[in-house]
């Protein structure tokens, strides 16, 4: 008998809202961004939202494969998602910027260990692939922005 997977299915949503709104958040990085660094970051924020976008295809997809309905919508993004996003001001530091997109990243891998567990837990080898894929993806970004911000490895 197939199993229903349904906490797979739960973190799959989970993470197609938080992606959404990760996705969102290096977006405004990328519009505020002001001062040093400045041509070297803002070209790198559409590049781990391009990394963001395609985690969020791929795992959208795989949700669809087993039978589930990823959330589409822009309130639903915001309802479901435990990433925060504040109303952009110009007074942030590059500095305090990053370290918001350090936060979300590090939620993002936490997420996807949790499911690593589900997967394991329902015996979905595949889904567990693209969630420890994603989370190592998102570890590597963790340590190119800390270093960025000068702070040592330590996932």
């Amino acid at each position: 008998e197939k199993m229903s997977r349904e906490k797979t299915k739960a973190v799959l949503n989970q993470s197609v809202a938080d992606l959404s709104k990760a996705a969102a958040l290096v977006h405004q990085v990328h519009w505020y961004l002001r001062g040093p660094g400045f041509m070297k970051l803002h070209p790198k924020m559409d590049e781990l939202m391009d990394g963001l976008n395609s985690h969020l295809d791929v795992l959208s997809e795989r949700l669809i494969t087993i039978g589930g309905s990823p959330v589409s919508t822009l309130k639903e993004f915001d309802e479901l998602s435990k990433i925060e996003l504040e109303t952009a001001t110009w007074d942030k530091t590059t500095e305090e910027r990053l370290t918001e997109v350090v936060k979300a990243y590090k939620y993002l891998s936490d997420l996807f260990q949790d499911g690593v567990h589900a997967t394991d837990e329902e015996d979905d080898d595949v889904t567990n692939g693209l969630f420890a894929d994603a989370k190592g993806d998102i570890e590597k970004t963790i340590w190119m922005l800390e270093s960025e911000l000068g702070l040592a490895p330590g996932i």
